[in-house]
């Protein structure tokens, strides 16, 4: 039977882990936990996991965040308990008709530069992704030695790739699922080359106690793996359509409890009864 009273979140303004995390919540709150979410910088929760100020975080984004949650893994502070995306995704892509006209690899991105205009359209400087195609580019990684790698703001970019598309030209692009363009747009995701990209996963990372403290929740938090389909269907309404978080997940767990007995398979609620039924007499 669980033990914690108050489950907290650590929640990072990414609207990804928001609706994640709302829907993790909605699901404990049923259970008879009393959560909380807590809007916190990335480095505030990975001090506060430790500490046991916070019990959940379910942004864990790797290789980004490598270096600060792997110390805290092996020193035996934090566990990192399941990557709760079933893929994540991210490199560079172009839209359906370039994909469809050969376009299929980072490689073949060069053979074509001249329509591309030898661009790639990039995110926010400093970033892991962008990182990651600058040190292609210095290094001619996939034949990209010649490429020039346009840094902006996601929204930007993402307008800027709108209106190439829009027009039928050729572009290329930095993206990334779970996000919003992946249901707006028709893109396609360019396989690997020279390990020129960058390969990601979003994991769920606890307090090293809480196997112990709350066996139940551990169960939970350890078979909640969301589809990246669905992931980027709560972004696109949370950001895109700009409806409310709670909304968002109270109606997506109405619509597919079937998914959520899979989460709470084997899984009690604090009474003692199983958790899906519990969930099933709340949104039935």
């Amino acid at each position: 039977m669980a033990e914690l009273d108050e489950v907290r979140f650590g929640v990072p303004p990414w609207p990804g882990v928001t609706v994640k995390s709302e829907v993790a919540a909605q699901l404990m709150e049923v259970m008879g936990n009393e959560p909380g979410q807590n809007d916190l910088a990335v480095s505030v929760i990975l001090e506060a996991l430790p500490r046991d100020d916070l019990e959940v975080y379910l942004g864990g984004w790797y290789p980004v965040q490598t270096e600060m949650v792997e110390p805290l893994v092996e020193a035996g502070k934090v566990e990192k308990l399941v990557s709760n995306i079933r893929g994540a995704n991210s490199g560079l892509l172009v839209p359906r008709y370039v994909f469809d006209a050969g376009v299929t690899s980072v490689a073949d991105l060069d053979a074509h530069r001249k329509r591309f205009d030898g661009e790639i359209q990039g995110i926010e400087a400093g970033t892991g992704i962008n990182t990651a195609i600058l040190e292609a580019i210095d290094a001619d990684l996939a034949e990209l030695g010649e490429w020039d790698l346009r840094e902006s703001s996601t929204a930007a970019m993402l307008a800027q790739a709108e209106r190439q598309m829009a027009d039928g030209e050729w572009v290329t692009f930095v993206g990334w699922e779970p996000h919003w363009m992946n249901v707006s747009f028709d893109l396609a995701y360019l396989e690997d080359a020279d390990d020129a990209g960058i390969a990601e996963i979003e994991s769920t990372v606890l307090p090293a106690s809480l196997a112990d403290e709350d066996p139940q929740l551990n169960r939970f938090l350890s078979q909640y793996v969301v589809e990246i389909e669905d992931q980027n269907a709560w972004v696109h309404a949370y950001s895109y359509d700009e409806r409310a978080a709670y909304e968002v997940a109270a109606e997506w767990i109405g619509e597919n409890l079937d998914t959520v007995a899979g989460w709470l398979e084997g899984v009690e609620a604090r009474d003692g009864t199983p958790a899906i039924e519990a969930v099933r007499a709340a949104y039935r």
